[in-house]
C-alpha cells in the first residue's frame, strides 16, 4: 500500500464496503487517505486514481469553496461539522459530514440534490397554499333555524381530509345534524345535537348566541380532534357553524405531556410518573400492601465509559425490556434516570416483595447482546414495603433508596429490606454529602500506623489514615464518611489534600532525621478523573519529599474497575520513582494476571488471610501466606502483612516470609504529633518492633 493508503489488506473484506453512503478519508494535508465503494462510485473515480493525491487537486471546483473551508474548520478545531454543499461541476446538491481523527478527517456524502431541489419545490407549493388558506375560513356551514344546510364555504366542500369520515358529499337543503351523524359515533353525535338544539331554540334561557364544542371522531388519516364554533347571526336564527381541525394542537400536547411523564431513552414511566402512580396507589381507599423496589445496576459507569453511551444506552433500553416481561400484571417498571429503575409492586406484604426482588435478579442471569458485544450486567436491590403510616410517594421512594444503598454497600448483585434504621443512616449520608462539600475539608486529620520490616523490627514507614474530627460527634473513622466522599466524587479533592499533607509531614520528619515511606491510599475515582499524576506531582514538587519515599495504595477491586486507565496512569507514575502498592490482596476476585502486569512494587495482604490461615490445621498454617509471598518475590515485588494484632499473627507472617508487617500489636495508629516521641521510645526499648512484640512486652506509647 503507498504511504497515506488506509484501505484494508489485500483479501480482506472493506468493513465499509457495503455501506450506502459514501464515505471517503482525507490526511491532514487533505490527501485521500481512503475511499469505500460508494464514494468511487459518487465521485466517479477509482480509488487508485485519488488515493494520496490533495482533493483540491483532483476536483480542482473544491478550492476556496464551502468544503474546504469546512474541512479546515474541522482540523483546526477538532469539532465535526455538517453541511450541504453546492457543487457546480455537477451542479448538484450534497449533504456532507466531517468527523476529525487523529490522522485527518473522515468524510461521509450523500447526493441529495432530488431531496433538496423537490423540497424547495415543496416549500415554495406551501407558502403558495399557505397564502391561499390565509385567505379563506375554515370549513363553515350556514343552517337555517330547523338546522337545513342553506350554504357552504369552498374549504367545506373541497377539504374532506378536515372534516370527518362520511361528512362529504353533502348537499344543500340537508340536515345538518343528520349530515354530521354520518361521520360520528352515537354518543358523541348527541352532545353535538344537544347542543345545537339549545343555540337553534330562540327562548334559551341565559344563552349568548353561541355554542362551543371540542370533539374527536374517525378520520381517514387516524383520530381527529376539532374545535366547533356555532353562533347565531340573525334574528331569524340562522347560524354559522365553523370547524377548527386542531388535531395536530391536540396531539403535540399529548405528545409534550406523555413526555413530560415518561423517560426519552426507555419509554418508561420516569420519576414524575412514578411519584404520581404511587400517591395514587397510597391513597387509594381499597388500597392493599404494595411495595416500590428500587434497582441500580453494579458497575455501569464502567460499562459506559469503556464502550461508550450509545453501546450504554442500547443495555438501558434492555434492561427496561427484560424487567417489563418479568413483572406481574398490573405492576409498573419506571427509569428514575441513569442506571437507576423502580418497580411499583401492588399488593404484596414484604415476603412476596423479597420474592419479586429475587425473581428480577433473574432478569440478569443471562448476559445482554449489543451487536457483536456481549455485557454481563447484575444489580442491587432495595425493597420498600407500604406501610399503613405512610401516605407520602416521595417517603416511600427515599426508602427504598435507603434499602438500595444498603445493598450496594454490602456488595454487588444484593436485595435489602428497608428498616427505619436506614433512614438515619441515609440522614446520615446527606450530612456527610453536604458538609464534604463545605468546610469538613479543614476538618480532616491524619493518623500514621507504622510499618515495619520483620527481619530488622526497624520502622520503615507509615500509612497514612485519614479521620474527620467532626464537631459534634468527634473524630470518625474513614467508613463513615470516605464511602459517601466516593459517591459524591469529593474522594477526589480529599485525596489531593491528603497527598500534599501527607508529603509536607514526610518531609518535615526527613529533616530531622526520620526517613519514612509514606503511604497514602488512592480512590479508583482518581483515575477515572485522570488528575492522579499531576496531583501527585504537585504534592511532590510542593514538599522537596523525593518520589520514592511515597507509596500509592490501591486495592485490587478498585484497579479492576479500568485495568487500562489505571496502568496508564500508574506507569508514568512508576517512571519517576513513585512506589505503588495493592492493598488489601485477598479481598477482591481481580485476575492475578491483570494485577501483576500492573507497574507495583508492593502487594499488601489483607488481615482476613490471617484469619483463614488461623483456621487451616497446624500443619498446614501459613501455606497459603508462604505461597503468596513466594510469588512476589519470584516478580520482584515486597510483601506486606496487614492486621497483625497477636503473637501468634507475626510469628505466622515471619514464618511465610513476608517483607513488611503492620497492625495494633506493632504499633497503633497515631497523631503526627505522637509519631517522633514513640520512635524514640521504640529506640530507647532496642528499637525492634518485632522483638517487643514477639516477647510479649507493650510497644511502647501506641497513641
Amino acid at each position: 500500500m503507498r504511504p497515506g493508503d488506509d484501505r484494508p489488506p489485500e483479501g480482506r473484506p472493506d468493513p465499509l464496503g457495503n455501506v450506502p453512503d459514501a464515505v471517503y478519508r482525507l490526511d491532514v494535508r487533505g490527501r485521500f487517505a481512503y475511499l469505500n465503494a460508494a464514494a468511487e462510485q459518487l465521485l466517479g473515480k477509482q480509488a487508485e486514481e485519488l488515493l494520496g493525491r490533495s482533493a483540491v487537486d483532483a476536483f480542482p471546483a473544491l478550492r476556496d469553496s464551502l468544503a474546504e473551508d469546512q474541512y479546515r474548520q474541522v482540523l483546526a478545531d477538532g469539532r465535526p461539522r455538517e453541511f450541504q454543499f453546492f457543487y457546480e461541476p455537477s451542479s448538484r446538491w450534497f449533504e456532507v459530514r466531517v468527523f476529525p481523527d487523529s490522522g485527518g478527517a473522515a468524510v461521509l456524502f450523500r447526493d441529495i440534490d432530488v431531496r433538496r431541489r423537490s423540497d424547495e419545490e415543496r416549500d415554495a407549493q406551501v407558502r403558495q397554499l399557505t397564502a391561499v388558506l390565509e385567505a379563506l375560513p375554515h370549513p363553515t356551514v350556514l343552517v337555517d333555524s330547523d338546522g337545513r344546510i342553506l350554504s357552504t364555504n369552498r374549504a367545506w366542500t373541497s377539504n374532506a381530509a378536515a372534516l370527518p369520515n362520511q361528512v362529504l358529499p353533502s348537499r344543500l337543503g340537508e340536515d345538518y345534524l343528520m349530515v354530521m351523524s354520518r361521520g360520528l359515533d352515537s354518543a358523541t353525535h348527541a352532545e353535538l345535537v344537544a347542543g345545537l338544539e339549545r343555540l337553534l331554540a330562540r327562548n334559551e334561557p341565559g344563552g349568548d348566541g353561541t355554542f362551543r364544542w371540542d370533539y374527536s371522531c374517525q378520520m381517514l388519516a387516524g383520530t381527529g380532534w376539532f374545535h366547533l364554533h356555532a353562533t347565531r347571526v340573525d334574528v331569524e336564527g340562522r347560524v354559522v357553524i365553523t370547524h377548527l381541525d386542531v388535531t395536530e394542537q391536540v396531539r403535540a400536547r399529548e405528545e409534550l405531556e406523555w413526555k413530560v411523564r415518561h423517560d426519552d431513552l426507555t419509554g418508561l414511566p420516569n420519576r414524575a410518573r412514578l411519584l404520581e402512580l404511587t400517591g395514587e396507589a397510597l391513597a387509594a381507599a381499597d388500597r392493599t400492601d404494595g411495595a416500590l423496589l428500587m434497582l441500580d445496576l453494579d458497575g455501569f459507569k464502567t460499562v459506559n465509559d469503556s464502550l461508550g453511551h450509545e453501546i450504554g444506552d442500547e443495555l438501558l433500553r434492555l434492561v427496561a425490556g427484560r424487567l417489563s416481561e418479568e413483572i406481574r400484571p398490573g405492576d409498573t417498571v419506571a427509569r428514575l434516570g441513569g442506571d437507576q429503575f423502580v418497580v411499583l409492586a401492588h399488593g404484596c406484604d414484604a415476603s412476596e416483595a423479597a420474592a419479586l426482588a429475587f425473581r428480577l435478579q433473574t432478569v440478569f442471569a443471562l448476559p445482554f447482546r449489543v451487536g457483536e458485544i456481549t455485557v454481563p450486567l447484575s444489580a442491587s436491590i432495595g425493597v420498600a414495603v407500604a406501610r399503613p403510616e405512610v401516605r407520602d410517594a416521595h417517603h416511600l421512594l427515599s426508602d427504598a433508596d435507603a434499602a438500595m444503598f444498603a445493598a450496594k454497600s454490602s456488595g454487588r448483585d444484593r436485595v435489602h429490606l428497608f428498616s427505619p434504621s436506614l433512614r438515619e443512616a441515609a440522614r446520615w449520608r446527606l450530612e456527610v454529602a453536604t458538609r464534604l462539600r463545605g468546610d469538613a475539608i479543614d476538618q480532616l486529620v491524619v493518623h500514621y500506623q507504622p510499618v515495619v520490616r520483620l527481619d530488622t523490627g526497624q520502622i520503615d514507614g507509615v500509612e497514612a489514615l485519614v479521620r474527620w474530627q467532626h464537631p459534634e460527634r468527634g473524630l470518625l473513622p474513614p467508613d463513615t464518611f470516605l464511602s459517601v466522599a466516593e459517591e459524591t466524587g469529593q474522594i477526589i479533592p480529599i485525596t489531593r489534600w491528603l497527598l500534599r499533607e501527607t508529603t509536607r509531614k514526610a518531609a518535615e520528619w526527613a529533616a530531622q532525621g526520620l526517613r519514612l515511606r509514606m503511604s497514602v491510599n488512592v480512590s479508583a475515582r482518581h483515575f477515572s478523573a485522570e488528575t492522579l499524576v499531576r496531583d501527585v506531582r504537585v504534592a511532590l514538587q510542593q514538599s522537596g519529599l523525593p518520589a520514592d519515599q511515597l507509596v500509592l495504595e490501591l486495592t485490587e477491586t478498585s484497579v479492576a474497575e479500568d485495568p487500562t486507565r489505571a496502568e496508564d496512569q500508574l506507569s508514568v507514575l512508576r517512571s519517576f520513582g513513585v512506589r505503588v502498592a495493592i492493598d488489601d490482596f485477598g479481598t477482591g476476585w481481580s485476575s492475578l494476571a491483570q494485577l501483576f502486569a500492573l507497574p507495583i512494587g508492593t502487594l499488601k495482604i489483607d488481615r482476613s488471610l490471617l484469619a483463614a490461615a488461623e483456621r487451616v490445621a497446624a500443619a498446614d498454617t501459613g501455606a497459603v501466606l508462604g505461597a503468596i509471598v513466594g510469588l512476589t518475590r519470584t516478580l520482584g515485588i515486597r510483601s506486606v502483612a496487614e492486621g497483625i494484632e497477636t503473637p501468634q499473627h507475626l510469628r505466622m507472617v515471619r514464618a511465610a516470609g513476608c517483607d513488611l508487617a503492620q497492625g495494633w500489636l506493632l504499633g497503633h495508629p497515631m497523631p503526627a504529633e505522637r509519631l517522633l516521641p514513640w520512635v524514640r521510645e521504640v529506640q530507647q526499648a532496642g528499637g525492634d518492633v518485632c522483638a517487643l512484640a514477639a516477647s510479649g512486652r507493650a510497644v511502647p506509647a501506641r497513641g
